[in-house]
């Protein structure tokens, strides 16, 4: 947070505001939601999240992935990882080595894409279909069902829209993967990349590794509820909604 505020426009503009001179809350002036930012606000003014050495302006939904997956299922060197959504997007950075990621559209899967799970799918590999629910259903009545096509289902859910999976990842649509359902039926939160606080407008997040566009201290869209504890069997954090 320092480091924001000593770099990051949006940051320093907000901050001041606020009557502070760092991240820290002055006596007698508490800001605005225990003084977060709202996330639809940062996204639109996303150029002046970038720090003032400069670096890249657009939002990275997939960003995340990899650690949270690997919490939510196991990942066997070569599976497939068809991530549901906007072709134009990049797909993730960060999944582990010899595992294959490829993002589709699930109303409209490429050819090149079902090659490439029947291919997969001989060859013994896994492949998760990571999407939301409607997204899941979409893809997987997409598949021919005369090829035996088939795929691990891992829902994407959003904060509004916890539930108690078996399992499944937490996502926010500009922050990219937050957590995962692990075994213990918690929600656990990517805590070496992703901090998280209550506030008076509801849960606001900070990216921990991200260099720019920097996200810190905002409130995703929907001021969602929760608080965030320490798990009773790890002892890591955890979403409470």
């Amino acid at each position: 947070m320092r480091s924001a505020f000593a770099t990051v426009p949006f940051y320093r503009e907000r901050w001041a505001l606020d009557g502070r001179t760092d991240p820290v809350l002055v006596p007698g002036r508490t800001g605005t939601d225990s003084g977060a930012a709202p996330l639809a606000e940062a996204v639109h003014k996303i150029v002046d999240l970038v720090p003032l050495a400069g670096g890249v302006q657009r939002v990275e939904p997939h960003r995340g992935l990899g650690p949270v997956l690997h919490k939510a299922r196991s990942l066997d060197q070569g599976a497939l990882v068809v991530v549901l959504g906007d072709e134009e997007a990049s797909p993730p950075s960060d999944l582990p080595r010899g595992v294959r990621c490829c993002v589709v559209d699930p109303d409209a899967p490429a050819s090149g894409v079902l090659a490439e799970l029947a291919a997969a799918l001989r060859r013994g590999q896994r492949v998760l279909a990571v999407g939301d629910d409607k997204q899941l259903a979409v893809f997987t009545a997409a598949l021919p069902e005369d090829r035996g096509y088939r795929v691990e289902s891992v829902p994407r859910r959003e904060l509004d829209t916890m539930d108690t999976g078996p399992y499944g990842v937490l996502h926010d649509p500009a922050l990219g993967y937050l957590g995962a359902l692990e075994s213990c039926g918690r929600w656990h939160l990517d805590w070496p990349r992703v901090y998280a606080r209550p506030t008076t407008g509801g849960l606001a997040f900070t990216l921990l590794r991200q260099d720019s566009p920097r996200f810190v201290d905002v409130l995703p869209a929907g001021g969602v509820r929760g608080e965030i504890e320490p798990c009773p069997r790890h002892g890591t954090p955890v979403v409470l909604t």
